[in-house]
């Protein structure tokens, strides 16, 4: 009896040995490549033509693939009188990266604000800093200009965000109203909370809170058009339904829109993985849902996107609108990793720079990109905690 039992447990143990062994496998071949930062240079990096890359600011934070939960390197960005103001949510702070002696390497990482709760976005209107954290948004002065938010000064606008899931929250300030992006709590779930998956828009004081739009499952990325004053974002779409479905988007918003989430994704396509009820016709387009503007390749991951409002820059990319691709983490052929350029006039999308992502190495994942300005491009690396500065050489 005892011979019996000890074979059955040898057994046993080799059965949960294989299943280990095949689950490590499954996981290794669909969660695609597991990456390595190394150095601190971009000579990887390729551009079109005339175009150079540099490191503008190094060791603000670094990480192996992050797969949720708050990055530790720096992630969207914001110009004010020449200064650059970065977001480092996992460190709790805004800081500010000067460049005294104009050689386009920042000088030092100063502390503007610290002890926030995974701080993300950051905008500037008319003396304040409006700073928005997982669970509120806030807003500082600076009145005597030592580069430091003046601690009397702060302001609670928006309190009791929800939490969890999707924690990034990016604010921008737009002809005197703000709006707010806040992700969903969930892969793809009906939201309890209609301040989930979607963009809110209040008077700058936080009061008139209202949804401006919905069904966008996670637009970390949002840009008010230079000249239209249009609204646009980028999307992330939900995941498990393959390595190309659904694309991730960019969307033109309007005002009390629904984008779709958790139903409909790209060009009004039905979810019926999520949905599996019988309809005539397709509900997507006979609910008024909006489509994408623009699809992107399923897992890309688009977060930051800025338009190019400068003539530095050769003519063919005035006017575009500039995205930067955070990177697959759950494809089994790797995507993203690079920053690209769509033509407004065309949408046609083109790869701008590339090259963080190598056979088996992820060097860096591009988080957010912002005109500065001399004309050049400032793209945060969460990954690498890195700031890069692209410009053009001719």
């Amino acid at each position: 009896m005892s011979r019996s039992f000890s074979g059955l447990k040898v057994w046993w143990i080799v059965l949960v040995f294989i299943l280990i062994i095949v689950v490590l496998a499954l996981s290794a071949n669909y969660l695609g490549v597991r990456p390595t930062v190394t150095g601190s240079e971009v000579e990887g990096v390729a551009l079109p033509e005339g175009f150079a890359i540099d490191v503008y600011a190094d060791d603000l934070g670094s990480t192996l693939l992050s797969l949720g939960g708050p990055s530790p390197g720096p992630r969207m960005l914001m110009i004010k009188d020449g200064l650059l103001f970065v977001s480092i949510p996992n460190k709790g702070i805004i800081g500010i990266l000067p460049d005294r002696n104009n050689d386009n390497v920042a000088d030092e990482l100063q502390v503007f604000i610290q002890d926030l709760d995974y701080p993300h976005g950051i905008d500037y209107y008319d003396g304040w800093y409006y700073i928005a954290e997982e669970s509120r948004v806030i807003r500082v002065r600076d009145d005597n200009g030592d580069l430091e938010a003046d601690a009397d000064s702060l302001e609670v606008l928006i309190d009791n965000l929800p939490t969890g899931g999707h924690y990034t929250r990016t604010v921008k300030v737009h002809d005197g109203e703000l709006y707010l992006s806040i992700g969903s709590s969930c892969n793809v779930c009906d939201e309890s909370n209609e301040m989930r998956a979607a963009i809110l828009k209040s008077n700058l004081n936080g009061s008139n809170l209202t949804v401006f739009a919905s069904g966008l499952r996670n637009s970390v990325g949002l840009a008010f058009h230079p000249v239209t004053g249009q609204l646009y974002a980028t999307e992330n779409g939900r995941d498990w339904l393959g390595d190309n479905t659904p694309p991730d988007e960019v969307n033109l918003i309007v005002e009390g829109g629904d984008y779709g989430w958790p139903e409909c994704y790209g060009k009004n396509i039905f979810d019926t993985d999520f949905n599996n009820s019988e309809y005539i016709g397709n509900p997507c387009n006979d609910s008024g849902r909006i489509q994408s503007l623009v699809d992107l390749q399923a897992h890309s991951a688009p977060l930051g996107l800025t338009f190019y409002d400068d003539d530095t820059f050769p003519e063919k990319y005035q006017g575009d609108l500039f995205v930067c691709y955070h990177g697959s983490w759950n494809r089994q052929e790797p995507t993203g990793y690079k920053i690209v350029n769509i033509d407004m006039d065309t949408l046609q999308v083109n790869d701008f720079a590339t090259g963080w992502l190598k056979a088996a190495t992820i060097n860096g994942r591009p988080v957010d990109v912002i005109v500065a300005d001399d004309g050049s491009l400032f793209v945060s690396d969460d990954n690498a905690g890195k700031i890069y500065r692209i410009h053009y050489e001719g």
